[in-house]
C-alpha cells in the first residue's frame, strides 16, 4: 500500500521529515543504540499515528512493532518484560493507551527503559499532523544551550517581570530551582517523556508575591483543547491568586468556575518558559499537552503542581493545572531581558 492511501491527510514529504526528526530524537536526545532492543507500540486510528509509525520503521527496521488494538493488554505487557535496562519503548497514540490497572510509563521508567511518548495525536489533524511533525525537529545546541542557560538565569533570579503588552505581571520573590525539558537526560534517572519536547519550568518561591496583570490570548479549556479567544483576557493577581478576569469568555468562565468549585480559589502555579519555535501564538495545535512548549510563556491556574512542595497548598486537595499562554512582549529578570521580540535572547547574552 502506498503512503498516500496510509496517509491521505499528510504528504510524502512530511513523512520524510518526520523520518528526519525520529532519527534524530533517537540518536541525539535519547541516545538510542542498535545493539538495544525496540518495541514500538502504535495504533491505526488516525493519519498522524500511522505517519509516524512510518517514521519509525525507516528508523528502527528490528523492532517489534505491536498494534495495541489487535493486541491483548497481557501479550503487550509480555513483550515488556522481555526488554532490559536501556532497550527502548515507543507508545504512538491517537489518544492514550490504557493496559488496566497498569501505568505504562512509570512502570516502564521503572525497569529502567528509555521512553518516547507520542500521546493524543488525533487532536491534531490535517495540517496540525504536519506541525507536529515540525516541532518534533531536535537541535541540541539550541535546547541544551539555552534552555541550560535559562535555568541558570531562572535560578539565580531576585524579580521576574512578564511585560505582556500594557500590563505586567511580578513575581518578587525569585523561583524554585528550575526543571528542563530539552532532551538532556544525561544526569537524570529517567530517559525520554512526552514529545515534542522544549520548556524550562518553575514556579515563585512565594506563591503570594506574585501580583500584576497579565493578558491571556490563550488557555487549555475543559476538553484540553487549545481555545483562542476573540481578544486577550486579562487576569488580575493579587497575592499570586486570580481574583479577576476581565474581557473573559464563556469558556474560560466555565474553567475558572471549576477550579473554585473545587479548590475555593485559584493560585497562580507554574511559570513556563516554552522554547519549541515550531509553536507560537498563529501556530497552534489543539493538543494543549503539546502546545504546551509553545517558544513564549505560559502559566497554571490551579493549586495542582506536582513538582514543588508550597505550606500554601494541600497536595490532597490540588485538583487543577490548567495552562493559560500570555501575551508576552518581555521577559525580564533583574532589568535583564531575556526574551522579546516572540525569542528568547541568544546564549551569549542570557
Amino acid at each position: 500500500m502506498t503512503q498516500h492511501a496510509i496517509c491521505a491527510t499528510i504528504p510524502d514529504a512530511a513523512i520524510d521529515t518526520a523520518e528526519i526528526n525520529i532519527r534524530d530524537i533517537l540518536t541525539l536526545a535519547i541516545e538510542y543504540q542498535p545493539m538495544q532492543s525496540a518495541i514500538v507500540v502504535w495504533d491505526g486510528q488516525c493519519d498522524l499515528a500511522i505517519a509516524l509509525t512510518e517514521a519509525y520503521r525507516r528508523n528502527l527496521p528490528d523492532a517489534i512493532f505491536i498494534d495495541f488494538n489487535s493486541t491483548a493488554p497481557e501479550a503487550v505487557c509480555a513483550a515488556f518484560d522481555r526488554l532490559v535496562s536501556s532497550d527502548l519503548v515507543v507508545l504512538i497514540q491517537s489518544t492514550s493507551f490504557r493496559l488496566n490497572a497498569y501505568r505504562i510509563r512509570v512502570e516502564l521508567f521503572k525497569k529502567s527503559l528509555k521512553v518516547i511518548e507520542h500521546p493524543h495525536l488525533s487532536r491534531m489533524p490535517g495540517a496540525e499532523s504536519v506541525l507536529y511533525i515540525e516541532s518534533l525537529a531536535y537541535d541540541p545546541a539550541y535546547f541544551r544551550g539555552v534552555g541550560n542557560a535559562l535555568k541558570a538565569r531562572l535560578d539565580r533570579a531576585q524579580v521576574g517581570v512578564i511585560d505582556s503588552d500594557g500590563e505586567q505581571l511580578v513575581f518578587a520573590a525569585g523561583f524554585e530551582s528550575a526543571k528542563l525539558n530539552v532532551g538532556d537526560y544525561r544526569t537524570m534517572l529517567n530517559v525520554g517523556g512526552q514529545f515534542p519536547i522544549g520548556e524550562v519550568f518553575t514556579e515563585s518561591n512565594d506563591l503570594e508575591a506574585a501580583n500584576g496583570r497579565v493578558r491571556i490570548a490563550i488557555f487549555g479549556d475543559t476538553s484540553f483543547t487549545v481555545n483562542k479567544p476573540a481578544q486577550p483576557i486579562t487576569l488580575v493577581i493579587s497575592k499570586g491568586r486570580v481574583i479577576e478576569a476581565i474581557d473573559s469568555t464563556p469558556e474560560f468562565d466555565q474553567v475558572l468556575a471549576n477550579i473554585r468549585a473545587d479548590e475555593g480559589e485559584i493560585w497562580v502555579r507554574e511559570l513556563g518558559l516554552g522554547m519549541n519555535r515550531t509553536f507560537t501564538q498563529d501556530r497552534v495545535v489543539s493538543d494543549i499537552g503539546t502546545y504546551e512548549r509553545m517558544c513564549g510563556i505560559h502559566l497554571s491556574l490551579g493549586a495542582k503542581h506536582g513538582i514543588y512542595n508550597k505550606p500554601n497548598i494541600r497536595r490532597a486537595a490540588a485538583r487543577h493545572h490548567v495552562d493559560v499562554f500570555a501575551v508576552t512582549k518581555k521577559v525580564i529578570l533583574d532589568n535583564e531581558v531575556i526574551y522579546q521580540d516572540g525569542a528568547w535572547l541568544p546564549l551569549h547574552t542570557i
